[in-house]
């Protein structure tokens, strides 16, 4: 861990360079101009980890311009990076991972997930698994991924007016299943062979000729975490919590789900929820669905694993940008966080940066995982001035938006794609420009 700590990647670009004493962002930091705005004080750190490709360049650029100058906060750093993630053979993964379980507060730039053409172009050891992945299985917790409001961006579900905050069970069903071609007559069986040797089978398909088939599973466990961080989240911002699934037609599997989240409902959050003025449904998923677009929003939709892979998507579309969307991961205490932009890498923008050219790479979920981490950290460490600074930030990139000062993706949003101009969007760098400006202003007065 001591190497993967000192670990400082002072380069903006996707190379990682050598090694440097951790201390040394700390004498940087003394060098800066901080200007006339006092700053909000963390007191204790939060684990930071860099990402990859574009978000990568912004990621430094968000840190020196809207972090770093109104906020001092220790960032324990890990470069996650591909190519560092690769030379320490993935343990800087881990060691950010175990980092965030110790200290609570987790802020993650977008990251590589190499596939078959990444290992060719990075020249990889192996296809190395998805960070988040390896994040998610060491703290547990769920992905929760919530919009950020802008009035002037269209929205394709124009009814919702406040936010969905959609929560998806990233852990077991389809995603961990084993399936199965039949290629001639006969029985496929599930069979449960228990520690002693005792064997239940269970006849699942005849098969008369060829077919598929599948099996898949999930544990009371992380079923009992899902719930605990779904309880947790509805209760943080004060939102109703439905819990969709198919229980009519997988009584066992989807009913065990409804199950536990209403015992633990009833043993541990009614009275919390009753005080909060808040509730608790199950709901079909069709039913869901249908309740959903109908809706204005503002509740919290715990789904299983497929569910939310489709529903999450859906609902960041709905709201008309997955540049508009914020993702935490909520782990089961309530107390431990991991906050990240919900897009990828802006790998096309990327490629114009290699190339010296301009880009409009919209940053706004990226300021958002620091934002929404430092907010957390000032919760746990009771220091609201930490907090204010945080939700002026959010402010300041909001009231950017509406007052039409955008990266090019939301000036498409208003008015398409073929009618945007140049003088409809800024830059990278001038919005954060603008951003800055608006959150001077807001603190000075």
């Amino acid at each position: 861990m001591a190497g993967t700590l000192t670990k400082l990647c002072k380069s903006l670009g996707q190379v990682s360079p050598q090694a440097v004493n951790f201390s040394a962002p700390a004498v940087a930091a003394s060098r800066r101009h901080y200007g006339s705005v006092k700053r909000a004080e963390c007191t204790k750190p939060v684990v930071e980890m860099d990402g990859d490709e574009m978000t990568r360049i912004i990621w430094a650029s968000i840190k020196e311009k809207l972090i770093l100058p109104y906020i001092k906060v220790e960032c324990l750093y890990y470069d996650l990076g591909l190519p560092y993630r690769d030379e320490t053979n993935d343990q800087v993964t881990i060691d950010a991972a175990h980092a965030v379980q110790k200290h609570h507060v987790g802020i993650k730039c977008a990251t590589i997930t190499p596939d078959e053409a990444r290992v060719e172009e990075f020249k990889l050891k192996k296809m190395w698994l998805s960070p988040n992945g390896t994040i998610r299985n060491i703290l547990g917790g769920t992905v929760f991924r919530e919009p950020i409001m802008c009035k002037n961006i269209p929205r394709l579900v124009p009814g919702w007016t406040k936010p969905i905050v959609i929560g998806r069970h990233a852990h077991g069903d389809q995603y961990k299943a084993k399936d199965y071609v039949v290629t001639r007559p006969g029985r496929m069986e599930l069979v449960f062979t228990d520690a002693s040797g005792k064997t239940e089978r269970l006849e699942v398909f005849n098969f008369p000729g060829r077919g598929v088939s599948l099996g898949m599973y999930n544990t009371d466990d992380s079923i009992e975490a899902f719930a605990h961080s779904s309880f947790q989240v509805a209760l943080k911002n004060k939102m109703p919590l439905y819990l969709s699934t198919k229980n009519t037609i997988l009584k066992k599997y989807d009913g065990r789900f409804k199950d536990i989240f209403e015992e633990i409902y009833n043993k541990t959050y009614r009275s919390d929820f009753e005080k909060a003025r808040i509730w608790y449904e199950h709901r079909l998923i069709d039913d869901m669905v249908a309740q959903a677009l109908k809706s204005d929003g503002g509740f919290v939709w715990a789904c299983k694993n497929y569910d939310g892979d489709v529903q999450s998507d859906i609902v960041a579309q709905g709201y008309g940008s997955l540049g508009l969307m914020t993702s935490v991961l909520m782990c089961p205490d309530g107390i431990t966080i991991e906050s990240e932009a919900a897009h990828g890498t802006v790998t096309r923008h990327y490629r114009q940066h290699q190339k010296g050219l301009p880009t409009s790479t919209n940053p706004i979920a990226s300021i958002f995982a620091w934002t929404r981490g430092l907010e957390h950290r000032a919760k746990l460490d009771g220091t609201p001035d930490v907090a204010r600074t945080a939700k002026a930030m959010e402010d300041a990139c909001v009231e950017c938006v509406e007052a039409g000062e955008m990266t090019k993706d939301l000036a498409i949003c208003i008015h398409g794609m073929a009618n945007v101009k140049e003088s409809m969007y800024l830059n990278t760098e001038d919005f954060m420009t603008a951003v800055q400006k608006r959150l001077d202003h807001k603190l000075k007065n």
